[in-house]
């Protein structure tokens, strides 16, 4: 009786005070996400994945009536103390009566609630759930039909007629139009089933069915069917899908982050399991069978995946006039636009057999799991050799084992993986994070990747791209002394004990980033973010000794001021200034880049536009910016050499069932009467994109 008395009381205050503060919406503010987790854009971070993996929770949110401490930390959005909080709160008063009751959760604040709202629900029950299957599938809660059309309208050299060469032969040229089509398919119901298919053509694409050349209209296909939680068998997934177990570093494909202004909640992997792949990625996914039975507290997830990938073929004749192939490489670009591109497309044949068992406490505080994959190919591969590459993967087929665990004491969260591939290489990973108090929390991550550990799904935390050849160490705090005023920082000392591509001999490095923001008030956000990077690189080849090969460091410098004000529910002006120096073998260079952006709504029509101004000394220095862009599409534009930049993004809901997207972007260059090289290259100093999109909602 008194408990209930006390969850009364709370649902009442929590209750009050939201409504006192106004209700945030739900929607996916994907900007804010990124500001928080994305320190810097850098272009070799597969965003559209990304993107892709975090509408998965917001389309699969968690229930919180069931939630673990490992479920709550895979959204990214917790700190230990608050994930603490939220177990105590729910084993002492039991299941939430309604989401206005997490306010009265200890350690909890508003900023929190907004932010975890569009990710989670209290009651996953599908009311659909005694229907059969076809009829359930028809009052799927997200059933849709997406198509989008993009384009540069000025002309690239691709599309342009082709030139003849000095030998008679006609230059290359793109085979396809400048459109870029995209469609997709989706029914969904949380808990029960997902249900989709993705089209996609990239400019320069031919829409052709030819089945000489692997082309079936759309370049890309992607296709999935899941079902969840059907007695014992946990999730049933077909088509297309992808693995995340442990720290990433033999199944990792999946949504993570790594290095951002989030100093704490991002630096551990999460088990997150099977999930349906939905991105127009033509890489880093499996195709074919998974599948997870539970047995109490034990979990075993088998999967197979057989599928076609672009790549580098080679043909070599001995002297018995017997023929053999090898890939010289894997293409990972998706792009099959001109007669050279589509030779690659689906050159090879891509076997994967794994296996996950993944057993937890019962409790629920210790989970330990083993990972294993095979992964074989149709042919051997054989990389071009560099001097760099020496220990690269070489053979026909790779495996690769682990071992992990995650432990949870109080508001501590330890964590490690240790994996061995084929070659004998090792890659290993371990850390923690602590909430020391109720104001400060801190983290800290190692990791050492042997030169000759390979692993091809492996996303593991790093400072290259690849879990491999590095060892380093990182630690991050963020302090919050009050309401208004918080402070994260990060340092990560990292070194290559073989040599990197452009880095011929091994090296070190070390990366630190520091960022204060202060919120006096709803209406008010302000930050300030400074960065620092020193990496070693070779000298240009004129300053090298025809003997050796000699490094220097080179010294990247980024520095943000950003003011975000909300004069109502309606509007948002968002002002902000970068900066960049670059230092490199004694030359210095700088850039900068002032954005002003406004967006807002009226009714059914919403509204997004910016005007930005960049200046660069040179490539180094490019600017990162994001922009938003219709729903489900992503923009992270980089700027060099000086210029102008403006977008506008209008969204207009016809009906309930039916929204419509339009956006228009220009870039102007100032300095400069070319746009790219090769066949993007652009005669001109201008470039004006569009972006045209409509969505139908059936259930609506």
């Amino acid at each position: 009786m008194k408990g209930k008395a006390i969850t009364g009381l709370a649902l009442l205050v929590g209750t009050m005070g939201l409504y006192a503060q106004q209700i945030p919406k739900t929607e996916l503010d994907i900007e804010a996400f990124i500001e928080e987790r994305f320190a810097f854009q850098e272009e070799d971070i597969p965003y559209e994945d990304l993107y892709e993996s975090l509408l998965q929770h917001y389309f699969q949110p968690l229930d919180l009536q069931k939630a673990t401490s490992t479920d709550l930390q895979s959204l990214y959005l917790l700190s230990p103390k608050q994930i603490e909080s939220f177990i105590n709160y729910r084993n002492q008063l039991g299941n939430f009566v309604s989401l206005y009751e997490f306010q009265a959760i200890p350690d909890w604040t508003l900023t929190t609630i907004e932010n975890l709202l569009p990710f989670v629900v209290i009651n996953s029950s599908n009311p659909n759930q005694s229907l059969p299957g076809f009829k359930r599938m028809a009052k799927a809660e997200n059933a849709y039909l997406l198509l989008r059309h993009n384009r540069v309208w000025q002309e690239r050299k691709g599309f342009s007629l082709p030139d003849t060469l000095a030998n008679g032969t006609l230059s290359s040229r793109y085979m396809g139009d400048p459109n870029n089509l995209y469609l997709r398919f989706r029914l969904q119901q949380p808990s029960d089933f997902s249900m989709g298919l993705t089209l996609d053509k990239d400019a320069g694409e031919s829409f052709t069915w030819d089945p000489q050349t692997k082309r079936y209209g759309f370049n890309f296909l992607s296709f999935h069917y899941t079902l969840y939680n059907k007695g014992c068998l946990k999730m049933l997934s077909l088509g297309d899908y992808q693995l995340q177990y442990g720290q990433g570093l033999v199944f990792g494909s999946g949504f993570s982050v790594g290095k951002g202004a989030e100093t704490i909640t991002t630096v551990k992997r999460s088990s997150i399991g099977v999930r349906p792949y939905t991105s127009v990625l033509e890489a880093g996914y499996f195709r074919g069978l998974a599948a997870t039975y539970s047995m109490g507290r034990l979990d075993m997830t088998f999967m197979l995946s057989n599928k076609s990938r672009d790549a580098n073929i080679q043909t070599t004749i001995d002297s018995l006039d017997n023929s053999s192939s090898y890939l010289s490489s894997l293409v990972l670009s998706g792009l099959h636009r001109t007669k050279n591109e589509i030779q690659k497309k689906a050159q090879a044949n891509e076997q994967n057999l794994g296996v996950n068992l993944g057993y937890q406490n019962f409790d629920k505080t210790l989970k330990v799991g083993v990972n294993s994959l095979y992964t074989g190919y149709s042919q051997p591969i054989y990389p071009t050799e560099r001097v760099y590459n020496q220990f690269e993967f070489k053979g026909k087929s790779n495996t690769v084992h682990s071992i992990y665990f995650t432990y949870n004491f109080r508001n501590h969260y330890f964590f490690g993986e240790t994996a061995l591939s084929k070659s004998g290489g090792m890659g290993h990973v371990a850390g923690f994070m602590s909430s020391l108090n109720s104001k400060l929390d801190f983290s800290l991550i190692w990791r050492k990747y042997d030169r000759h550990f390979h692993t091809f799904y492996g996303n593991a935390f790093s400072e290259g791209s690849r879990p491999i050849n590095e060892e380093g160490l990182y630690m991050g705090v963020y302090f919050k002394p009050n309401r208004k005023f918080s402070w994260s920082a990060y340092y990560d000392y990292f070194s290559f004990p073989w040599m990197r591509f452009r880095v011929y001999a091994p090296s070190i490095g070390h990366e630190w980033l520091s960022r204060f923001k202060f919120q006096p008030n709803k209406q008010l956000t302000l930050f300030i973010q400074f960065r620092e990077e020193i990496k070693s690189r070779n000298l240009l080849s004129e300053d090298q000794p025809s003997s050796q090969y000699l490094l220097a460091q080179g010294k990247r410098q980024n520095m943000v001021w950003s003011i975000n004000y909300h004069p109502n529910r309606s509007w948002q002006l968002k002002s902000r200034v970068q900066q960049s120096f670059y230092k490199f073998a004694g030359e210095k260079s700088k850039g900068f880049l002032i954005a002003q952006s406004i967006s807002g709504e009226a009714g059914a029509w919403k509204f997004s536009g910016s005007l930005a101004l960049f200046d660069t000394d040179d490539y180094e220095n490019r600017q990162y910016l994001y922009e938003k862009n219709v729903l489900w599409a992503f923009s992270i534009p980089n700027f060099y050499d000086q210029g102008i930049r403006t977008y506008l993004l209008v969204q207009y809901k016809v009906n309930p069932r039916l929204t419509i997207w339009g956006r228009w972007a220009k870039t102007n260059y100032t300095n400069r009467e070319q746009i790219g090289s090769g066949l993007q290259e652009i005669a001109g100093n201008k470039m004006v994109e569009t972006t045209f999109q409509l969505r139908y909602q059936f259930n609506r």
